[in-house]
């Protein structure tokens, strides 16, 4: 199977890289990949609660995380347990690459949220990417991240932020 094939297992383990360290691993379900975008299921894999002040992420949550070879940035749609939506948590990243059982994604600091109602949109960690020094070590990165948080904040100020979830064809 080729780095970026379409024919992925179905259990793949989800690798955060930040800074050139792995942040996080866990292991999750795919649900599908057309070659381009990947989507994956998995409980929340952190320890204990992580409250935001919007919104609490805790055991029993889980995650429907959306994935782009090609594009800068992950969409994570948070549910409890009971299935009732929170709203989804989008990480600015390089683009993911599929190797074998491995999903990797390079954390780039900035995030962006959008509430289930869609009425709280909001743009987290710039003061974060601003101090990691991408600017500087790769310009172009930079750029392509700005892009993308750019891009990310349209969608989920408009109508078209759900299609790109659950329609491979148009998010293409």
């Amino acid at each position: 199977m080729s780095a970026n094939s379409a024919e992925a297992p179905t259990g793949v383990d989800v690798v955060l890289v930040k800074a050139g360290r792995t942040k996080i691993r866990y292991a999750s379900r795919l649900l599908h990949d057309d070659g381009t975008r990947l989507a994956v299921r998995a409980p929340w894999a952190g320890t204990g609660v992580r409250d935001f002040g919007f919104v609490r992420f805790e055991a029993g949550d889980v995650f429907t995380e959306y994935y782009w070879r090609d594009r800068w940035y992950a969409v994570k749609e948070v549910r409890t347990g009971t299935g009732v939506l929170k709203g989804w948590y989008c990480d600015i990243t390089r683009p993911a690459v599929l190797t074998g059982t491995e999903l990797v994604v390079e954390d780039l600091d900035l995030d962006l949220w959008r509430s289930a109602d869609g009425t709280d949109v909001r743009r987290l960690d710039e003061d974060e990417f601003a101090g990691s020094g991408l600017a500087e070590r790769d310009p172009g990165a930079a750029a392509a991240a700005v892009a993308a948080l750019d891009e990310l904040e349209r969608l989920a100020r408009g109508k078209g932020f759900t299609d790109l979830l659950s329609s491979p064809e148009r998010s293409q």
